[in-house]
């Protein structure tokens, strides 16, 4: 046996659960659009494509199998829900290419192992709203991978430099995009699947809540604002316009109702 056969190149990776689950082509197909989903560009309706057509696939991806193969692996795919598919986004009728995508829903498994863990929300083409992480699915073992990590690192920078900015603009403060502990903050809450436009519009409510109030101000940090305890509830707060903001200890007036008689004296 010539030893330059094995594992001389970057293998591919397959699931032996998910290949029991799908069968064997289906599941390196799988595996390797996944991989494809996570470094593409083309991106519609919320969701990232892979656009191939079959010649595609075969010269690309897997020049070891026929092109019947692996339209016939795609086609079970496609019948079974685990691929959606389509050809509408296609700017020109002759274009023969298909746009595809995994059916994360569909990649769930019992054991835990493709479990949903980031409570993001994705459609999956029929209306069904379904728990997804695209990442708990293993990456395909490829010399992109490598490529991969430094451009998803560079752009959690770009980010984490967006939002400080954006904060020191709104905010008039001169927070740092090195420290490690703001970084820290943003990025585990852009790991959770927030969004840069949501982080700004947390900024957005809390200076306008806080940055007339001495006390408030201090606190229009990243430390606070992106904290996992509150960055969801600020996230969720209505903003109101002319609304002057009360100092949580603060007392506060009883509310009375004199239609209530005496009694509401008693129980303050």
């Amino acid at each position: 046996m010539n030893p330059n056969l094995l594992i001389s190149e970057p293998p591919l990776q397959v699931l032996p659960s998910l290949a029991m689950q799908v069968g064997l082509n289906e599941a390196i197909l799988l595996q390797q659009l996944h991989f494809r989903s996570l470094i593409s560009n083309k991106e519609k309706d919320g969701h990232k494509w892979v656009v191939r057509t079959y010649p595609d696939w075969k010269e690309k991806e897997f020049p070891f199998w026929s092109v019947d193969t692996i339209k016939r692996a795609m086609r079970k795919l496609e019948k079974e829900g685990y691929v959606i598919s389509t050809s509408t986004h296609n700017k020109m009728k002759m274009d023969k290419s298909k746009w595809y995508r995994v059916n994360y829903s569909k990649c769930y498994s019992p054991t835990g192992q493709n479990a949903p863990s980031n409570g993001a929300e994705c459609t999956d083409g029929e209306g069904q709203d379904a728990s997804c992480d695209q990442g708990k699915m293993h990456l395909a073992i490829t010399k992109e991978i490598k490529s991969t990590k430094k451009y998803k690192v560079e752009n959690d920078l770009d980010a984490v430099s967006e939002i400080i900015n954006y904060l020191n603009g709104q905010a008039g403060k001169s927070f740092k995009e090195t420290s490690k502990t703001s970084r820290r903050f943003i990025n585990a809450r852009l790991s959770e699947g927030y969004s840069v436009d949501q982080f700004k519009a947390v900024i957005d409510v809390k200076v306008k809540q806080w940055s007339n109030d001495a006390y408030w101000n201090a606190y229009l940090r990243p430390s606070t604002l992106f904290s996992p305890k509150n960055f969801e509830n600020y996230l969720n707060e209505n903003q109101q316009s002319n609304k002057q903001t009360v100092r949580a200890d603060q007392p506060r007036a009883p509310q009375l109702d004199f239609g209530k008689g005496e009694e509401q004296w008693e129980s303050n």
